[in-house]
């Protein structure tokens, strides 16, 4: 039952557009849609020629209207004229062209009819064209003419979704005469194109720029950290210096202190002195002993790479 309704709704359409396109000659009909609004059903028209089917003051889309109504029984059909920009990049259009100016002019300047339309096409930027026309032209005898130019598509599906193709018929004395056209457009995205993008100085120019802004960069962290460097080392100085006033304030007091407790106790124990001296100066004796041993070990330091450097000056020195 579905599959019956679209069946149904789809010839419906299309004797919609044959009925439309027969109505309609000669007016330069790209397509027809047909979309259901809630309003009724809107046909969309897409025309070279948008005054001639609108007619005076719309007579021609109100007689329109009023035939669709009565013959497919259409509750509140809208039509909609669109403007075709491009004319020669339309199949549908440059075929009805052709069809007219053979039946305008006849079957004997088909060539030049075919010329021209071919360089009208390619000039509005279409990437190929082919033209066929088949029938009897000139002759007594049916025959097929091919008029094609640039780069068209015969295989694949960029040949049947990408290329615009059309056909048509005009009617002549010597009989019917059959015209197919084929059209690829400038915007078709072919799948082997390939583009090579030519512009390498830029990468440089901003490369380069990087460069700069991390030397730069570098160069603020360097200079900030001598100053903090800077900064710590004139306080550890600072606090070193404290320290050691500190430290020698804390031995002036102690000693004084010493001093007291002995005067003190001089009256009262003097072996307790005895003993404090004897400390005192075996200590001084030891430091004064370390401080020498560590003279003589530099000068004999000295003294070696001395030699090393001139041996001669050091035997006449030894002598």
């Amino acid at each position: 039952m579905i599959e019956r309704e679209f069946v149904s709704q789809k010839t419906k359409e299309f004797y919609i557009k044959k009925h439309i396109e027969n109505k309609l000659k000669n007016v330069g009909i790209s397509q027809i849609k047909l979309k259901k609004i809630p309003l009724g059903e809107k046909i969309i028209i897409y025309t070279s020629r948008p005054s001639l089917i609108v007619g005076s003051k719309g007579s021609n889309i109100k007689a329109l209207t009023v035939d669709m109504k009565k013959k497919f029984k259409l509750e509140n059909p809208q039509i909609e004229i669109n403007e075709v920009k491009d004319i020669f990049l339309d199949a549908n259009i440059v075929a009805e062209r052709i069809a007219s100016s053979l039946e305008r002019f006849g079957s004997a300047r088909f060539k030049g009819v075919g010329h021209k339309t071919m360089q009208n096409v390619i000039a509005s930027g279409a990437l190929g064209v082919e033209l066929i026309i088949s029938g009897k032209i000139p002759g007594s005898r049916a025959k097929n003419w091919r008029f094609y130019r640039g780069y068209l598509k015969k295989c694949g599906d960029v040949a049947i979704s990408g290329v615009r193709s059309a056909k048509k018929s005009a009617l002549l004395k010597s009989g019917v005469i059959g015209i197919k056209v084929s059209i690829m457009p400038s915007d078709l995205i072919l799948p082997d194109s390939i583009e090579i993008l030519d512009e390498p100085v830029q990468i440089i120019e901003e490369m380069e720029t990087v460069e700069e802004e991390d030397k730069s960069s570098k160069k603020t962290t360097q200079k900030n950290n001598t100053k903090k460097a800077k900064e710590v080392v004139s306080k550890g100085k600072k606090q070193a210096k404290e320290k050691l006033e500190s430290n020698v304030e804390e031995k002036e007091t102690t000693t004084k202190k010493v001093v007291s407790e002995g005067d003190s106790e001089e009256k009262t124990i003097p072996e307790k002195i005895e003993d404090k001296v004897a400390e005192v100066a075996s200590e001084v004796i030891d430091a004064a002993e370390e401080v020498v041993s560590k003279v003589t070990d530099k000068v004999s330091e000295v003294l070696h790479l001395n030699k090393k450097s001139d041996p001669e000056k050091s035997e006449k020195s030894e002598k």
